[in-house]
Order: structure tokens, then sequence, then C-alpha cells
């Protein structure tokens, strides 16, 4: 993994934030496909602390066989976030935000940097004897007792449009799970011209991603 300076970027969506609706299966922002998927990854404290340290550093995704560049890291301890609002028919009323604060980042216990809100990173994929390039954004952090993790966007030149969340949690009797929720679209008419490859990739990286962490 590598670092670069810090630079300006936008999504290109609208509905930041939108993985965390409760109901993003029933009601996806308009002319995007959700997809979410949960399954139980050990059990206990340590095992824990080791997936969601994982998922914070992009372990996950560098172990799935994705080259990771972290273009921008700004300076900050944690974020003020402000959810995606909809209304009754899903319809985004007002677009999510967040504000970093100045502070000093945390770090795992091999000394890497955790992912904070703001982050942008370039993913390189290998795909059908191709690498395609993926620029993202991280948009939020989760930062709680027994849930941790976070979510990116897309930004200009990623083959698709929307956001993927990965989420660590531990319920009360121990156990560990991994819930990845998305929804998306091909970023252009280029691409939709391929959207059943797109998805098949996208299918992929998601099992290769559970098996990472079941395996870790």
């Amino acid at each position: 993994m590598r670092r670069a300076t810090h630079t300006d970027t936008q999504t290109t969506y609208g509905q930041v934030g939108a993985t965390q609706a409760p109901d993003l299966m029933q009601y996806p922002p308009k002319g995007f496909r959700p997809v979410e998927y949960r399954t139980r990854i050990g059990h206990g404290d340590a095992r824990f602390e080791a997936a969601w340290s994982a998922i914070m550093t992009w372990k996950v995704q560098e172990r799935s066989g994705i080259d990771v560049h972290v273009d921008s890291v700004p300076t900050v301890e944690e974020g003020a976030y402000t959810p995606v609002t909809f209304d009754d028919e899903g319809n985004p009323l007002e677009g999510a935000d967040y504000s970093p604060s100045d502070g000093e980042s945390h770090f795992s216990p091999e000394g890497e940097p955790f992912l904070t809100a703001g982050t942008t990173a370039t993913l390189s994929i290998k795909a059908y004897g191709r690498t395609n390039r993926a620029p993202v954004r991280v948009v939020y952090v989760i930062d709680e007792p027994t849930r941790k993790g976070f979510a990116y966007g897309t930004l200009e030149g990623h083959p698709e449009s929307g956001e993927e969340s990965w989420v660590i949690d531990q319920t009360d009797d121990g156990s560990v799970w991994l819930t990845i929720r998305a929804f998306s679209r091909p970023a252009n008419w280029k691409w939709r011209l391929v959207a059943p490859f797109l998805r098949a990739q996208q299918n992929k990286f998601t099992q290769r991603y559970l098996r990472v962490l079941v395996g870790d």
C-alpha cells in the first residue's frame, strides 16, 4: 500500500451515506442496484479486534488481490458525520456530509493508520486480462464498542458509481459478523455495455472478502 498527498475530490453520486439506510434493500437510491451480504466470521474479543483491524487498514482488499494506493489522508481523529435523509419513496432529501476535526490518526497494533473519513485511494483491480483503476473516497467511519467499519464512495474514473460498506460487529453471545452493503450502477454508457461482467466481478471479490476474513 502506497501513500501520497491530499487532494480534493467529489463522489460521482449524490446519495452519500445511503449504505446506512435500514431499508436500503427495499428502497435503494433510484437507478441503483443494492446488495447485502452478512456472514459469521468467528467468535470472541480477539477475533473481533483482528477482523475490524483488517477492515480499517485496507487489509481485506489487499489480501483479496487488490492493489491499494492511498492518494490522500486528512489529519483527523474523528469526523462529525450527518447521514443522508430520505422521503417516504426512498428519494434523498438531503445529502450526507462529514466534518473532519483536527487531531491524530489512530494506529493498528502493527503501526498502520486506521482509515478516516475523507481518505481517498485508488484500487487497482485485475480482471479479464487487464487492470482497472477504481478511485474511491472514505465517506464515513463507524467506531462503536461492538461495531466498527467504513464505507467508500466512487470518484471520477471508477467503472461504477455508488457506495460500498464493510462493518464488523460482535453480538451479545460473542459471535463476530461481517456485513457488506452496497448500491451501484455502471459509471457511463461504456461500462453499461459490460454491466454483467461488472456484477460478476463485484460478486467475485465479495466472496474473496468473506473468505479472507473467515480464514484470517
